[in-house]
């Protein structure tokens, strides 16, 4: 889905033959000789694409000697896609070489074949054959603009665009879009920044107005087991997520993240390439040693040019000392139905303000539940349609006490058979909350926007937020058999 090289002609009889612009893409050609084998043959000089081109095209001298498969009247071409014989000890076939021609402009594309060469694929399974023509039909338009013929000095100006042109809608030689055909210099150039030239990997620059989103996101999980001979365990694992739509080739942007006094370091900090610098001491922070005292703890400045498109600026784990919501579990069998005992407490450290928080109740390898006698002391209660999961809605919020419980008894007496589930057996059962604070991490770590820098030609707004999201965050029955983990939990 790629291009080896493109060319751009200018053509007009009783005038000079010249290639205006040329773009050739060494990954892809690496590629394509990878793919190839012995049977590569590699792209010559643009002077003798272009003498290959005019004598495939039937455009070069009159004198030009007569070749049966080209000038026979009974040789019609009827394929987009030319052959290029190329002589010589490394010559060969270039295939399939893609032709636009209208008015004074030849526009021509070699395709990269992602396929053996021997046997020669069909022209309509390669996809890069029909990215390629659209590719040339989108430069042709763009460069005629609403005429066939285009002034001179318009064609200048436009054939002066075209590096500008072709790093944005086919970096590294991967089509992405065509260019408008209304375009001026002025939006299709870069925004100037001193002597900046702008990186390979950045197909464009932002232009409107400044925003700077950073959002924060902690995930925590959880095995709690109720038992005082299995340890319970849980994790955190938090991600940095930015979107920055900031002028200028490569602006500068810092990030910095904050822990409370007493918050624990962060820990396995991974960040984006685009990050510049970082202390060396955040990234030998690992938790799969023991938690020195005298580890880093911030601040931790992220500075980056970013990419144009969100991106996860970093992630971390962090230590905490207890799970925002602990609980408990108890299942009895007693003829057929079982009694259900749930308590579970929210943390005082934890913001009693969530956005959802549910409990759900899944019961396998049994009929589907008959009557259910449950009271809650909070909330409200539900049952799935399927008559094998209990829902226990909590709401935005705990009571006071910060508190709540579940107690009844279910009975199995359904027609049909509930789902199976070859690890919850017998009184292998668990609970799975589900729950959002917004506005809160339970590491502590925050994002200040005040902090956040942007060193740019405009002020942009800078919108920061942060949120704890369960995952993974199991309460198993603490009279049947459950899963047991040792050491840490790693996501």
């Amino acid at each position: 889905m790629s291009v080896r090289a493109l060319w751009i002609i200018s053509y007009e009889r009783g005038e000079s033959v010249a290639v205006r612009f040329s773009r050739r893409y060494p990954t892809v050609e690496q590629r394509a000789k990878c793919m190839a084998g012995s049977l590569y043959v590699s792209v010559p000089e643009d002077g003798t694409v272009l003498q290959l081109l005019l004598t495939e095209l039937g455009l070069s001298d009159s004198d030009k000697p007569y070749m049966a498969l080209r000038d026979d009247c009974l040789h019609q071409q009827r394929s987009p896609a030319l052959e290029l014989h190329v002589e010589g000890p490394s010559g060969g076939v270039l295939w399939p070489v893609l032709v636009f021609s209208q008015g004074p402009l030849i526009l021509a594309c070699l395709a990269m074949v992602d396929a053996p060469a021997d046997p020669r694929p069909p022209l309509a399974s390669l996809f890069s054959v029909s990215q390629g023509l659209t590719l040339l039909a989108g430069l042709q338009a763009f460069l005629c603009g609403s005429g066939s013929k285009p002034d001179r000095e318009g064609l200048t100006s436009r054939l002066a665009m075209m590096p500008s042109i072709l790093l944005q809608i086919c970096p590294l030689g991967t089509p992405l879009d065509i260019p408008q055909p209304g375009a001026s210099s002025a939006s299709a150039m870069p925004t100037p920044a001193g002597t900046q030239k702008q990186p390979a990997w950045k197909t464009g620059v932002h232009r409107g107005r400044a925003v700077v989103n950073v959002a924060l996101t902690e995930m925590v999980r959880s095995m709690q087991y109720g038992n005082r001979n299995r340890q319970d365990l849980w994790d955190v694992y938090g991600t940095v997520t930015c979107k920055c739509e900031v002028e200028g080739v490569l602006p500068n942007v810092t990030v910095t993240l904050t822990l409370p006094p007493n918050g624990s370091p962060l820990m396995d900090v991974l960040v984006h390439p685009c990050v510049s610098s970082l202390d060396a001491s955040v990234l030998t922070a690992m938790s799969v040693e023991d938690c020195d005292s005298s580890a880093f703890s911030g601040p931790y400045k992220f500075p980056f040019s970013p990419p144009l498109e969100p991106f996860r600026l970093c992630s971390y784990t962090s230590q905490v000392p207890v799970p925002p919501i602990l609980g408990t579990y108890q299942l009895k069998d007693d003829d057929n139905q079982l009694r259900i005992t749930v308590s579970l407490k929210l943390h005082e450290s934890v913001r009693n303000s969530f956005e959802y928080c549910e409990a759900h109740l899944p019961f396998f390898n049994r009929d589907q539940m008959g009557s259910v006698d449950v009271k809650v002391s909070s909330g409200q209660l539900e049952v799935s349609k399927e008559k094998n999961l209990l829902v226990w809605v909590l709401g935005q919020k705990f009571p006071k006490s910060r508190e709540v419980s579940l107690e009844g008894s279910v009975s199995f007496s359904g027609e049909l058979p509930g789902p199976t589930d070859p690890l919850c057996t017998d009184l292998t059962a668990y609970i799975k909350l589900y729950f959002r604070v917004p506005d809160v991490t339970l590491s502590g770590c925050c994002v200040d926007q005040h902090s956040v820098q942007v060193y740019s030609s405009a002020k942009p707004r800078i919108v920061t937020s942060r949120e704890l999201l369960s995952s993974e965050y199991f309460i198993w029955n603490s009279t049947g058999t459950a899963p047991v983990s040792s050491g840490h939990m790693m996501l």
